[in-house]
């Protein structure tokens, strides 16, 4: 017999780039505070960063602390041009899944650690709750709804970024875009900007621009051991990025990437 619904009191919590050094003391307060906390498994290929995130636990939690449970990822739709219905989809079966985990450690007799109080359930989330990441939509589609969402700002990999390769951001007074991968592909070129920050790119969609007047700053795995940089000319880098990420991707079975892309050098 199914446990029955249980009052929800959710908390999204950016952890960056899974450095423990890069979690703001609110994040580790918000993790330490949890009765449970979800960790996504996205199959055998990304095994390495379910991992990741419970060796942030292991390195930030004390004892007593929440209880830790898996939850499988499941995979988006790929196939037919209705991208947002695909999203749709995606985004109504992890809420199942969510909500399924929590059933079922609420079954085996999880309860809150401050009685009569919600059960306090987080999600860490890679990066910023709030920058290109759909944890917050996700979590507006659960049934009954939380009786609270809250949120912890994280360190973004655009700021490691930029940290890494000692550059600003932007120009003296200028504006940028931060955009996705499939964007610059399908309408090119940002209008009325010089400075592009382009994410979630599998496919390298710098190589479908002209590269004259193009600078490129590249990194993966930003703030960990493996950490990997390119910068330069397009014409020069890019190239060289191409076959590193290849590379990489083949050797870890996994890759996160963002880069940055300046017109004028």
């Amino acid at each position: 017999m199914s446990a029955a619904p249980a009052p929800v009191a959710l908390s999204l919590i950016g952890i960056g780039t899974g450095n423990p050094a890069h979690l703001t003391r609110e994040a580790q307060a918000a993790m330490q505070a949890a009765d449970l906390i979800l960790l996504p498994h996205k199959g055998e290929d990304k095994a390495e960063l379910a991992a990741l995130r419970r060796d942030l636990c292991d390195a930030v939690l004390t004892v007593p602390g929440p209880h830790i449970a898996g939850f499988e990822m499941p995979l988006r739709r790929g196939t037919g041009d209705d991208y947002l219905a695909q999203v749709d989809e995606w985004h109504a079966a992890i809420t199942r899944r969510w909500q399924e985990a929590i059933a079922a450690a609420l079954a085996d007799g999880l309860r809150p650690r401050l009685p009569g109080q919600a059960l306090r359930v987080a999600l860490l989330v890679w990066g910023d709750p709030a920058l290109y990441d759909s944890t917050l939509r996700i979590a507006a589609r659960m049934q009954p709804a939380p009786l609270s969402v809250s949120v912890v700002a994280g360190i973004s990999s655009m700021q490691v970024l930029c940290a890494a390769h000692a550059i600003a951001l932007n120009g003296i007074g200028q504006p940028f875009v931060v955009t996705t991968g499939r964007q610059l592909r399908e309408q090119g070129w940002p209008p009325g900007v010089d400075t592009a920050v382009v994410m979630l790119d599998g496919q390298c969609s710098f190589t479908g621009l002209a590269s004259e007047g193009l600078s490129i700053w590249w990194g993966a795995y930003l703030g960990m051991d493996r950490q990997m940089l390119d910068s330069g000319p397009l014409a020069q880098a890019g190239p060289r990025i191409v076959a590193a990420r290849a590379q990489a991707r083949e050797r870890h079975g996994w890759i996160m990437d963002i880069y940055l892309l300046r017109r004028g050098g």
